[in-house]
């Protein structure tokens, strides 16, 4: 998805482009960008804005990318997921190189699911949705 300067990205190096990404577009709007659940809302929002400006997926790299490192980052600090570099087989089968591990061992690809939202637009693609019926979440202990 971002191969920024020639880069591929990598696991250690998510959680800082999640950061720019919302420091760069926190800087010129007041979007509630703050890692909750309910921020998902606000992704699915910018996602069919972008598609429904007419930008297509190549036009649209760079924020489709951004906002993939920030769906991961949430699944990261609310459901216990970590970032992993993909290996060979979930590279091919995802057509991304990170991903994120849940507590149960479970493999998800934020990235590919912000693209499937750009490109369908639909509600079955719903970032919020995705995260409320995500398998492998960690249980939060009782108050």
């Amino acid at each position: 998805m971002e191969q920024q300067a020639g880069r591929v990205p990598c696991a250690g190096g998510m959680r800082a482009r999640a950061a720019e990404f919302v420091a760069r577009i926190t800087a010129r709007s007041r979007l509630p960008l703050d890692y909750s659940v309910a921020s998902l809302r606000v992704v699915d929002f910018l996602v069919d804005g972008l598609r429904k400006g007419g930008a297509d997926q190549e036009t649209a790299r760079e924020p489709l990318a951004g906002l993939g490192a920030y769906v991961g980052e949430v699944l990261v600090r609310r459901a216990g997921a970590e970032w992993v570099d993909l290996d060979e087989g979930q590279r091919a089968y995802f057509g991304q190189p990170v991903g994120v591990r849940m507590p149960d061992g479970r493999v998800w690809n934020p990235l590919g699911k912000v693209l499937n939202r750009f490109g369908s637009g639909g509600p079955e693609d719903s970032l919020r949705t995705f995260y409320l019926t995500l398998h492998g979440r960690a249980r939060r202990a009782a108050a």
